[in-house]
């Protein structure tokens, strides 16, 4: 076990910016490269992480509707930098991935909800229980999915098995978490969400420093800034 500590250096601050800086590589070659493959690998470290930090948030928020209106707030706020970005125009054909994560914290409010509460960790809850909130997570997967929300019914899952898997070892966790995104996407470049085992393996559990609203901010400002790019260069 200390030996495992002693490799767990990097904090939540850093980790979600590597995903930050994975999700920028991701979107320039989908973007301006989609022919350039290792950009899109780079790419994939990005959702596994944002995905686990977004099952953190619930675990750990003080006030869960707060968190989930803020990243209600922040899915609208991203939706026309997402769609110049992406389509070059406003429109409803796809949705941007805060609406995906908006839809998780959905589903594991109801999960917790149907289980008896958010404080029912330890306690027996009968199979029922589980069973009814496991087909809430599924329908809000698949009004996900409706909605033509960004990873659709991967993100929900994904966040999903993140949140429900927090009391297992950690490598438990998160292999269980990015072998599902890993599995379930079968395009090529695909495989290298598998990477992103090796940086959450090395999470220490601790925040880091503050930076929250950058993390908000960033996903629409950088979205904004790259459709601006592509508008001036065509």
């Amino acid at each position: 076990m200390n030996n495992r500590k002693k490799y767990q250096v990097l904090d939540g601050t850093t980790l979600k910016i590597i995903a930050m800086i994975s999700m920028v590589f991701d979107h320039v070659g989908d973007m301006f490269f989609p022919d350039v493959m290792w950009l899109r690998m780079i790419g994939r470290l990005a959702m596994p992480i944002f995905s686990f930090f977004i099952a953190e948030g619930v675990a750990h928020t003080r006030d869960r509707k707060k968190y989930l209106c803020r990243i209600g707030i922040f899915a609208l706020i991203s939706e026309i930098p997402f769609d110049l970005a992406f389509e070059g125009r406003v429109g409803f054909a796809h949705q941007n991935i805060m609406l995906s994560f908006f839809l998780a914290v959905l589903a594991l409010m109801l999960f917790d909800r149907i289980q008896g509460g958010k404080d029912q960790e330890g306690k027996h809850t009968p199979i029922w229980r589980t069973a009814l909130g496991v087909f809430a997570v599924a329908a809000i997967a698949v009004l996900s999915l409706l909605l033509r929300a960004d990873y659709t019914v991967f993100a929900v899952i994904a966040v999903f098995l993140f949140y429900v898997l927090r009391q297992k070892h950690p490598l438990i966790r998160t292999g269980v978490g990015i072998a599902f995104l890993a599995l379930t996407r079968t395009m090529g470049y695909y495989c290298a969400t598998g990477f992103s085992f090796i940086p959450l393996a090395l999470y220490n559990g601790k925040k880091g420093k503050g930076l929250k609203w950058l993390f908000y901010v960033f996903y629409p400002g950088h979205l904004l800034l790259l459709a601006a790019i592509k508008h001036m260069s065509t």
